[in-house]
C-alpha cells in the first residue's frame, strides 16, 4: 500500500472518511511535513519572480490518502482541496497535493480530471490583473513536470486574461518581456496564438528595430521558415536594411542546406532598401555554397539588378549554363532592364525571340510583356513602334490594361502629338478600361509641352463641368443637388473635345472617376505661362479641394513670377515656401538663380547659391553651368574670383565643366590689361580665340594666383605652362595688381616671375626660352615694363655658412624655390640647379599703373 502525507494549513474542510490524523511511522515513500515538493521550472523567464509567500497560520493536521484502498471520494476531495488553494492563488499548497497525489500513483490524467477548472482559472485570473504573472508561470510550469496538461487549467477567462496581460506588456513597448513569455507558456504546451496574434508581436519587433527577438519569437513555431521570410520582408517594408540582414544570418544557422525561399526574400529586400550590391554578395554567397539556385531566385536577383543591364544579362547567361530554364517573367525582366536602359535594340531582338518562343507553344506572352515594351518604344519617341506592339497585343488576344493605355498616351504625348493621344483616350473608355489620374495628367502635359495652353484649361474644365451635372450626382451617391466636394474624386462623363473642334464633343455611355492630384494642378499652373495672378488663383483652388502644393508647384510659381521680371516676387515666394513647411531643393534654387540671372542680379544668383550651401543642398550640374554663364564679360576681380570658386566647387562635386565659355571669358578679362580704359565688347571671332585645349589647367592656375589678399609680394610661377597659358597668367595677375592699386593699395615690392629650374651646364629647354620670350615682348614692348632676367642657383651651391646668395626679394625666392624643389623631389640630382626667372621692378609697375590711371581719367 502507498500512502502520501498531505500538509495543510489551517482550513475548515472536513477530512473524508478513509483519512487518518495520525501519520503513520516513516516510509520510503513518504516525504518529510516540513519540506516543499521540489520544483524547478525550466522555461520560466528570470525576470519573473513569484509573488506567493509559505502560508505563515500554523499546520493543524497532516492527512494521508491510501491510494491501495481506492478511495474514490478521497481522490475527489484531493483536487477539490486543490482547486480552492489555486482559487485563493495559493499556487504553492495547490501543486504541493497535486505532486503527492501523482507520486502515490494516482494517474495525473485522471486527478485533472476532477479538478474544478473554474475556480483554478479564477486564481490565474486574479493574480494577473494583479501582476503577478510570474507566480502563473510557475503553476503552469508546475503542473507540465507533474504532467498535468497546463491548457487544461485555464478555462475561456484566463485565457483572456493571459491575452489582456500579454497585450498590457506589449503596449508598454516591453517587447523583449513579451517574447519571453511567449517563450515559456509555449513550453509549457500553451496555444499562444490563441493569446495575441503573432502579426502583432512581429509588427512591434518590427517598429523597434529588435531582429533578435523577432528571431527568438519565430523559433516557437514548427513553421519556422515561413516565419522567418514574413520577418525579413516587414524590416524590409520598413527600410531596415541591418534588421533584415540580421534575421536572414540568423536563419542559415540551424540549416543544413539553403532554404532558397528565404534567399529570395532576402534578394528582393535589398532591392526594396535600395541596396542592389548587397544582393549581388547575397547571391554570390549562395553559389559558394555549391547550391544551385532555382528560377525564383535567378528573377529575383535580376529584377532587383534592373537597373544595370550589363549584370543582368551576365545572370541570364549563368542561368543558361546552370541549365536553369528561363520563364516568362525572366524575359520580361529583362524587357525592362532593356527599359530602364533604354535599349531598343536590344528590346527588339528579345521580343523577336519571344515571339518565336510563343510560336513555338513554349510560352504565351502576357499583357506585362506586352506594356514593357511599349513603354520602351514610348520613351524613345517612337510611338509607331508603340501602335504597332499594341496591334500584336490584339491579335494575340490580351487585353490591355491600364498600364498599356497610359504607355500609349504617353508615347503619342511624348512625340507632340496630342491629337493622337486624345484618341487613344477615348479608345480606352471605349474598351470599358477605366483611367486614372496619370492618364488625364499625361493628356494635359501633352497639351502644355504642345504649348497648347487653352486646350488644357478645356479639358479641364470640361472633366468639371460634367462633374457637377445633376444626373451624375443622381448617379453616384443620390444627392440631388449640385454641389459636390471636389477633393476626393469628380464623377463625369465620358466626353473629350474632337479633334477637329474645340467646341463639340464625343459622348460614351461610360462614366469614370476624375480625380484631380497636385500634378495636375502642376501642370495646370505650368500652362499659365507668364500670368502670375492666374497661377495664383490656381494654388487657391488647390487648397480648396483639400490638396496641398508641393515643392514643385512653389517652383513654378516662383519661375512665373521671376518670368515677368518681378525679383522681389520671387524672394518673397521663396519665403513663402519655407513658411507653409516646404524646403525648396536643388530645382527650386536653380530656378531663382536662373530668374536672377536672367535679369542680371547677380549680386542675389550669387547670395542664392551660397545660402543653398548653408542649407546643405547639393548643387547640381546646372545650377552651376547658370552661374557660371550668368555674364557674357567680366569687370571686376571680384566677379572673376566668384566664378573661379564655382568652377572650383563644381569639380570638386565631381562634375566635368565645359570650360571652354569660362576661359574665354577669362581670357578676355585678362586682355583688358592692354586694352584702353573703355573697353570694347570682346569678340568670339574664330581669329580671337586662343586654343588653350581641353585638357588646359589654365583655370586652376588663375584661381591660384588671383586667391592672393594683397598686391605686394607677387610672385608667379610659370613652369611647365605653354606660352598662351603663361600669357594669361601673367596678365591677370597684373589686372589684379591694378584693381587692387585702384582701391588704395601700393606697391612695395618687385613682382618675381619664375619659369622652371634648369641644372648647370645643360642648355635652355626650347620650350622655356619661348615662353620667356613671349612673356619679355608682352611686357616690355605691350604694357612699356622693365624687365630684369635672372638666375638664382640653389642645390649644391652655397656659401659655407649653407645659405643661398641672398638678393632683396631673399624670402619670396626662398618660398618659391622650396615650391619648386620639393617638386622634384622623387628625381633628386647631384648637380646643381639654376632658378630661370625674371622680375618686374616696383618703380617700373607704379610708372604703368599712374600712367593707365591718368589715362582713365582723361577718357
Amino acid at each position: 500500500m502507498r500512502e502520501a502525507l498531505v500538509i495543510l494549513p489551517s482550513s475548515s474542510i472536513t477530512l473524508p472518511p478513509n483519512s487518518s490524523p495520525t501519520p503513520p511511522p516513516h516510509h520510503r515513500h513518504y516525504r518529510r511535513t516540513t519540506a516543499k515538493p521540489k520544483r524547478n521550472p525550466t522555461h520560466s523567464p528570470s525576470h519573473f519572480t513569484s509573488s506567493i509567500t509559505t502560508p505563515q497560520s500554523p499546520l493543524l493536521s497532516t492527512l494521508r490518502w491510501d491510494s491501495a484502498s481506492g478511495s474514490c471520494n478521497g481522490l475527489k476531495y484531493y483536487a477539490e482541496l486543490a482547486s480552492k488553494l489555486a482559487q485563493d492563488g495559493r499556487f504553492d499548497d495547490s501543486l504541493m497535493i497535486a505532486e503527492s497525489v501523482v507520486v502515490s500513483g494516482v494517474n495525473a490524467e485522471e486527478f485533472t480530471a476532477l479538478l474544478n477548472v473554474k475556480l483554478v482559472s479564477g486564481g490565474i485570473v486574479r493574480l494577473l490583473e494583479e501582476r503577478k504573472v510570474g507566480s502563473v508561470v510557475e503553476l503552469l510550469n508546475g503542473a507540465q513536470q507533474l504532467g498535468i496538461d497546463p491548457s487544461k487549467l485555464l478555462d475561456k477567462d484566463a485565457l483572456n486574461a493571459l491575452s489582456r496581460e500579454c497585450r498590457r506588456t506589449m503596449g508598454c513597448g516591453e517587447i523583449e518581456e513579451v517574447v519571453s513569455l511567449m517563450e515559456t507558456l509555449k513550453g509549457c504546451g500553451m496555444p499562444i496564438k490563441d493569446l495575441v496574434k503573432p502579426s502583432e508581436i512581429l509588427r512591434l519587433c518590427v517598429s523597434q528595430r529588435k531582429p533578435n527577438a523577432a528571431v527568438r519569437y519565430a523559433h516557437i513555431f514548427p513553421h519556422v521558415d515561413i516565419m522567418f521570410c514574413t520577418i525579413i520582408l516587414e524590416f524590409g517594408k520598413k527600410g531596415d536594411l541591418a534588421s533584415a540582414l540580421t534575421v536572414f544570418e540568423a536563419s542559415k544557422q540551424n540549416q543544413d542546406t539553403p532554404n532558397l525561399y528565404i534567399y529570395r526574400t532576402t534578394i528582393d529586400v535589398c532591392g526594396l532598401c535600395g541596396d542592389y550590391l548587397k544582393s549581388r554578395s547575397i547571391y554570390e554567397g549562395l553559389i559558394a555554397s555549391k547550391f544551385t539556385p532555382n528560377i525564383y531566385v535567378f528573377n529575383s536577383l535580376m529584377n532587383v539588378n534592373a537597373c544595370d543591364l550589363s549584370y543582368t544579362l551576365d545572370i541570364y547567361k549563368q542561368m543558361q549554363k546552370l541549365g536553369v530554364p528561363a520563364d516568362l517573367t525572366s524575359y520580361n525582366i529583362l524587357l525592362k532592364s532593356c527599359c530602364l536602359a533604354t535599349r531598343v535594340d536590344l528590346a527588339k531582338e528579345i521580343y523577336g525571340e519571344l515571339k518565336h518562343l510563343e510560336m513555338a507553344g513554349a510560352l504565351k506572352l502576357d499583357v506585362f510583356t506586352y506594356s514593357t515594351l511599349i513603354k520602351v518604344f514610348a520613351d524613345a519617341k517612337m510611338w509607331q513602334m508603340a501602335l504597332e506592339i499594341k496591334k500584336d497585343m490584339l491579335s494575340a488576344g490580351v487585353t490591355p490594361n491600364i498600364v498599356t493605355w497610359s504607355s500609349l498616351i504617353s508615347a503619342c504625348a511624348n512625340a507632340g502629338l496630342v491629337d493622337q493621344a486624345i484618341q487613344l483616350f477615348e479608345e480606352m473608355l471605349q474598351a470599358g478600361c477605366e483611367p486614372n489620374s496619370q492618364c488625364y495628367n499625361i493628356l494635359l502635359h501633352a497639351c502644355v509641352e504642345a504649348c497648347q495652353y487653352d486646350r488644357a484649361f478645356r479639358l479641364f474644365r470640361s472633366w468639371k463641368e460634367n462633374a457637377l451635372q445633376k444626373d451624375n450626382c443622381e448617379d453616384f451617391g443620390g444627392k440631388t443637388d449640385n454641389t459636390i466636394d471636389l477633393s476626393p474624386t469628380l464623377v463625369v462623363s465620358a466626353s473629350i473635345p474632337t479633334l477637329t473642334s474645340a467646341s463639340s464633343h464625343r459622348h460614351f455611355s461610360t462614366r469614370v472617376p476624375f480625380r484631380p492630384t497636385t500634378s495636375t494642378y502642376n501642370i495646370l499652373i505650368k500652362a499659365c505661362g507668364s500670368d502670375y495672378y492666374r497661377a495664383k488663383a490656381l494654388m487657391e483652388e488647390m487648397k480648396e479641394v483639400g490638396l496641398s502644393p508641393n515643392h514643385i508647384t512653389w517652383t513654378i510659381l516662383i519661375d512665373i513670377c521671376g518670368g515677368s521680371g518681378n525679383i522681389e516676387g520671387a524672394l518673397q515666394i521663396l519665403r513663402a515656401m519655407r513658411e507653409a513647411g516646404i524646403q525648396p531643393d536643388v530645382v527650386t534654387y536653380t530656378t531663382i538663380i536662373k530668374v536672377c540671372v536672367e535679369n542680371k542680379d547677380f549680386k542675389s544668383a550669387f547670395s542664392l547659391f551660397a545660402a543653398m550651401k548653408r542649407y546643405q543642398i547639393k548643387p547640381n550640374m546646372v545650377t552651376y553651368n547658370t552661374l557660371l554663364r550668368a555674364r557674357s564679360r567680366y569687370g571686376s576681380l571680384q566677379e572673376v574670383q566668384q566664378c573661379l570658386a564655382i568652377y572650383q566647387d563644381m569639380r570638386k562635386a565631381g562634375y566635368k565643366p565645359n570650360d571652354y565659355y569660362l576661359k574665354q571669358l577669362i581670357e578676355q578679362w585678362c586682355e583688358g590689361v592692354i586694352q584702353n580704359g573703355n573697353q570694347r565688347k570682346y569678340n568670339f571671332s574664330t581669329r580671337n580665340r586662343t586654343d588653350l585645349g581641353p585638357e588646359s589647367m589654365i583655370l586652376d592656375k588663375v584661381a591660384e594666383h588671383l586667391q592672393k589678399d594683397s598686391a605686394n609680394s607677387i610672385s608667379i610661377n610659370l613652369r611647365g605652362l605653354s606660352k598662351v597659358e603663361a600669357r594669361i597668367v601673367v596678365l591677370a595677375v597684373l589686372r589684379m595688381i591694378r584693381e587692387k592699386y585702384t582701391a588704395g593699395d601700393s606697391i612695395k615690392e618687385d613682382v618675381q616671375i619664375f619659369l622652371g629650374v634648369q641644372e648647370v651646364g645643360m642648355r635652355a629647354v626650347r620650350q622655356e626660352s619661348v615662353v620667356k620670350e613671349a612673356i619679355i615682348k608682352l611686357l616690355q614692348h605691350d604694357l612699356g615694363l622693365e624687365v630684369i632676367s635672372a638666375a638664382s642657383r640653389i642645390g649644391n651651391d652655397r656659401n659655407q655658412d649653407g645659405i643661398n646668395h641672398p638678393d632683396k626679394h631673399s624670402n619670396m625666392v626662398e618660398n618659391t624655390e622650396k615650391v619648386i624643389l620639393r617638386a622634384n623631389a622623387h628625381s633628386p640630382t647631384r648637380k646643381p640647379v639654376v632658378l630661370q626667372k625674371m622680375r618686374i621692378t616696383k618703380e617700373s609697375l607704379q610708372s604703368w599703373l599712374t600712367r593707365r590711371l591718368d589715362a582713365s581719367v582723361v577718357q
